[in-house]
């Protein structure tokens, strides 16, 4: 599969259940804001490939339903995801635009 290939799978499958997964997620991850400002920044046709990337990865491994930790185990369920987020979102922190998290507020609002 071309990485090209790949990246297209990995959005696809972001697309279809991060907002499931970060309703499921929101009062155990303390930094919702910022991942949800992470997803814009991926879906973002102006980031970097290399950003992208980064970020298609750690959003796929946060929305597998089957991980290091299942999901389901409430209280550390998330804990594997906060680890990889909290790595692609500091290695990516420069392409994510106030327009990112701006977006990320409000869809935030939107699901309270």
């Amino acid at each position: 599969m071309s990485t090209e290939s790949l990246k297209t799978s990995q959005e696809e499958s972001v697309r279809e259940k991060f907002w499931r997964t970060a309703r499921k997620a929101a009062a155990q991850v303390p930094f919702m804001d910022e991942v949800v400002a992470g997803y814009y920044c991926a879906m973002d046709r102006n980031t970097p490939l290399r950003a992208k990337g980064i970020l298609l990865a750690a959003l796929a491994y946060f929305v597998l339903p089957t991980d290091s930790i299942p999901d389901v185990f409430l209280g550390i369920g998330f804990t594997d995801d906060i680890a990889v987020l909290t790595a692609a979102l500091a290695a990516v922190r420069a392409h994510m635009k106030p327009a990112h998290r701006l977006a990320a507020r409000e869809a935030l609002d939107d699901l309270s």
